[in-house]
């Protein structure tokens, strides 16, 4: 895997949209937040603009991302939210310069578009807040561990255990991100590939029966079969019918893993949380589970 490099001061960062339109506040103060650390925050034309759901036409948002990605004067790109809209024009980016010289791409939830992608690139990237936390929660670890990581550091997070995790210890590759897009993408030319790696997941205001279906399809594709670990991370306001499905979403995700024999850790610090800590995706990590859980 490509390890982008790693960001001196001075360098610029650019601030983009590619999916759901944002608050102007939280960017500014995610610029603010970017100027503090001494790298140049450049917030892209396209980036404040608002199209219905979206920040812009699909065509302004692929013009954005596509200048971000060529241009060799911005060495990281952090997206401003998700929302839906980068599968709109995914298929349309053209990663041939990029490539050349790979630089860090920040975001979360619909932004796992991206780094499904860039792992079929073999160029890492890092899964992490964006400019909403930035405005809310600056101070967080988990916004300031987006700069050490940008700066060339490596972190390390502990959590908890819970009663429905498997103990045990794996050294592999890490990819995952938002489950609805890591299940939208399959049968796709961005199809996730968990084959010797640690997997990760999250969600957000899914039906429970929903991550049934979800939780069946990867298991029919054998997204588990050679898996290694998986982490399961936050399932944010999860709804259910009138009829009551039967189980918590952390209850759907462990009947349909039960079978398998890999570690496995719930209620991991990431998703759609204030804590949803950075992982840099395609990155080798050890995930020790025992009576506390650490990645590093």
């Amino acid at each position: 895997m490509y390890i982008p490099e790693k960001l001196n001061k001075g360098d610029k960062i650019a601030i983009i949209s590619p999916a759901g339109s944002v608050n102007p506040e939280f960017v500014k103060s995610a610029s603010n937040l970017i100027n503090s650390y001494q790298f140049q925050a450049i917030v892209f034309p396209s980036c404040l603009k608002k199209n219905f759901q979206f920040a812009g036409k699909d065509e302004d948002r692929l013009q954005d991302l596509q200048k971000a990605l060529d241009d060799e004067n911005i060495k990281a790109i952090l997206c401003s939210r998700g929302g839906y809209g980068i599968i709109r024009i995914l298929n349309k980016l053209n990663f041939e310069k990029f490539l050349e010289k790979p630089k860090w791409i920040i975001g979360f939830s619909d932004i796992t578009n991206l780094h499904l992608a860039l792992n079929k690139y073999n160029v890492m990237s890092i899964h992490g807040l964006m400019t909403k936390a930035m405005h809310e929660v600056p101070e967080t670890v988990a916004v300031k561990n987006i700069f050490k990581i940008l700066e060339g550091e490596k972190t390390k997070i502990i959590c908890q255990s819970h009663k429905l995790n498997k103990k045990g210890e794996v050294e592999a590759e890490i990819i995952g991100g938002n489950l609805s897009i890591i299940y939208s993408l399959q049968a796709t030319d961005f199809e996730i590939d968990t084959d010797n790696k640690i997997l990760f997941i999250e969600d957000l205001n899914e039906y429970l029966y929903h991550l049934d279906r979800m939780m069946l399809s990867l298991k029919l594709a054998k997204k588990f079969d050679k898996l290694k670990a998986l982490i399961v991370g936050s399932f944010s306001d999860m709804k259910d019918n009138q009829n009551a499905f039967g189980k918590t979403a952390y209850e759907i995700i462990a009947e349909h893993i039960a079978e398998f024999d890999f570690p496995v850790c719930f209620n991991f610090p990431l998703g759609h949380i204030n804590n949803n800590m950075p992982i840099v995706c395609g990155q080798k990590y050890k995930l020790e589970i025992a009576d506390k859980v650490s990645l590093y």
